[in-house]
């Protein structure tokens, strides 16, 4: 049985102490060691189902990302939307963008699925590069593209996404809907807020993303909500070389110096 403390009224249940009381509150059962209920089979696992069990499945979605990850080298996530079709011509500029880059010694992320995900993925698997795909879990299955070398499978959105950031020597934002836009903001405000480098974050497609940044200029900045300076967080582009510019001068310039040879001073 769990230890009680005369003198309190406590129960130890683990690292708690708890009164009778607080574990009723609490829906919590103190009338065991955490040994038993441990070793204890149950016909339900219903521990499947907590919070608890939870934190260990997200952990292990970090673990298994860093694992995965860890040795890819220069990379460039490419975002963009997965109902693009391969007839458009966007499909045909994604494509483009995953070779050059594969071309320019970076491999290529994306979030694994169709459209513009998979044009950039296919790009660089013909560039030669590594293509890398992190797939997420969604009510209608997203299956992952056919031409992604090492996939990465996520249940959560929050540890997908610091894959995304943490491996990535820039962001290309390729047009796209919610999902785009969401990892598109997230990436500024981890800039603005100091929380990551600064990044590239390349949009591509000035047609496309006229509206936004009008609205950006003419509402937030004149409304006070940014900065002028928060303007500069990114760059607008209509050309696959001139992300590959962008992205490459920022990698060079930011790039470990190769180490001292055997008696140099540094």
């Amino acid at each position: 049985m769990p230890e009680e403390t005369a003198s309190t009224g406590m129960r130890r249940s683990g690292r708690m102490r708890v009164t009778d009381t607080a574990a009723r509150r609490m829906d919590r059962d103190v009338s065991s060691t955490e040994d038993e209920k441990l070793l204890e089979r149950k016909a339900t696992p219903a521990f499947l189902d907590t919070d608890p069990w939870r934190a260990l499945r997200i952990l292990s979605e970090f673990v298994d990302g860093f694992d995965a990850l860890a040795a890819v080298g220069p990379a460039v996530t490419v975002f963009g939307s997965a109902r693009t079709r391969p007839d458009d011509p966007l499909y045909e500029l994604a494509r483009t963008i995953g070779r050059k880059l594969a071309e320019a010694g970076f491999a290529v992320i994306t979030g694994g699925g169709p459209g513009a995900m998979e044009a950039a993925n296919r790009g660089c698997r013909e560039g030669g590069g590594l293509s890398v795909g992190c797939n997420i879990e969604l009510p209608h299955e997203q299956s992952i593209n056919p031409y992604v070398d090492l996939g990465v499978e996520f249940r959560y959105f929050f540890a997908r996404k610091t894959m995304f950031v943490k491996y990535a020597d820039g962001f290309v934002i390729l047009p796209g809907g919610f999902g785009t836009l969401d990892e598109l903001f997230e990436a500024l405000t981890l800039i603005q807020t100091g929380k990551v480098r600064h990044f590239p974050v390349v949009l591509v497609g000035s047609s496309y993303w006229a509206g936004l940044l009008a609205w950006i200029r003419d509402t937030l900045l004149a409304g006070g909500a940014v900065s002028p300076g928060d303007l500069d967080l990114f760059q607008l582009t209509d050309d696959a070389d001139e992300v590959v510019r962008i992205v490459r001068g920022y990698s060079e310039a930011h790039a470990d110096p190769p180490p001292a040879a055997e008696g140099e001073i540094r």
